[in-house]
């Protein structure tokens, strides 16, 4: 992929930050975010890279993006992605995570005539409690929060406006990716990421319990950011994947107990745990079926153990 142009929204956090470092080498790429999540310290600027600060919910600004540049790709990768934060204001966050969409579709529609793909960040969290695992895309859908019944509706209008309107369009259902630029003081921040900042005040001598929501016999499918990227760029490639949508995790999950023990272990510490109430809209057990993204080439290239490692190391704490 080289000499095209790219618009990535929220593209100053965590998963967007590290696809724009992938793809801006060879490329000219557009970043929009409103840095409510994202950090613009986060992106490696160089000469294809244009930053615009604003929010995906501003249709005037979205708009003016949309009408005077043409796109190849686009990776929509802004919204609020709380499941906490979504059950306190249900409202601001249907306005990102599904209105800014079909807004998007809309104004793709109407100024993309040559774009290649979009590609949509759903979530695992749209399977909700229904018990059967491993995940596949198939499977029943029950949706427990604001963000998931959001994330849902969307990801089924971007499929739709492919067979309805020839959009070329793909949902990503990602399942708990981890991985360096992740911000643990946010109240977005997956659970790895604020096990790591835990792991880092211990190891200074500073205050570092962690409170864990449940007895941690929860389990999830943890996959490290490099194979989202892959997983993502294989997507917006193969014309197998238009008007679908992939789970992307690794297909093995891990209890949050066990992730302890094996960061314990590689950094020789205990951690001292704290176990609270489980939290409302939280989901005992997930795991993906991976079988449609591995039937377009996708291979993971790191097991937890050896994620884990890349990101302590890229922490200094290895």
């Amino acid at each position: 992929m080289t000499n095209l142009k790219f618009l990535v929204t929220g593209g100053a956090g965590f998963i967007g930050s590290t696809l724009v470092k992938e793809i801006s080498t060879c490329n000219k790429v557009v970043v929009v975010d409103d840095l409510s999540m994202g950090k613009k310290e986060n992106i490696q600027f160089n000469d294809n890279i244009e930053f615009i600060h604003g929010s995906v919910t501003n249709e005037a600004l979205m708009e003016k993006i949309l009408s005077e540049r043409n796109f190849d790709y686009i990776f929509h990768l802004a919204a609020i992605a709380s499941v906490a934060d979504s059950v306190e204001r249900p409202v601001e966050s249907h306005r990102v995570n599904f209105e800014s969409v079909l807004m998007l579709l809309e104004l793709v529609r109407k100024y993309q005539i040559n774009l290649k793909r979009l590609v949509f960040s759903s979530s695992a969290a749209v399977y909700g409690d229904e018990s059967t695992l491993p995940k596949k895309e198939e499977s029943v859908i029950r949706p427990l929060t604001p963000y998931a019944i959001d994330k849902f509706a969307a990801e089924q209008y971007v499929l739709n406006y492919n067979h309805l309107y020839r959009i070329p369009t793909s949902a990503v259902r990602f399942f708990n990716v981890y991985g360096p630029n992740q911000n643990p003081e946010s109240p977005y921040s997956g659970v790895i990421s604020i096990l790591v900042d835990r792991y880092k005040k211990l190891i200074n001598g500073e205050p570092a319990l962690f409170s864990l929501f449940g007895d941690g016999s929860q389990s999830r499918d943890f996959i490290y950011v490099d194979d989202v990227i892959q997983a993502l760029l294989l997507i917006a490639n193969d014309d197998e994947t238009l008007g679908k949508q992939f789970n992307v995790g690794t297909g093995e999950s891990i209890t949050l107990n066990k992730l302890i023990e094996v960061i314990d272990k590689a950094l020789n510490v205990k951690l001292p745990v704290q176990y609270e109430k489980e939290r409302s809209g939280d989901i005992k057990d997930s795991v993906a079926d991976i079988s449609r993204l591995l039937s377009i080439g996708f291979k993971s290239n790191y097991t937890i153990q050896s994620g884990l490692e890349n990101y302590l190391k890229s922490e200094k704490l290895m």
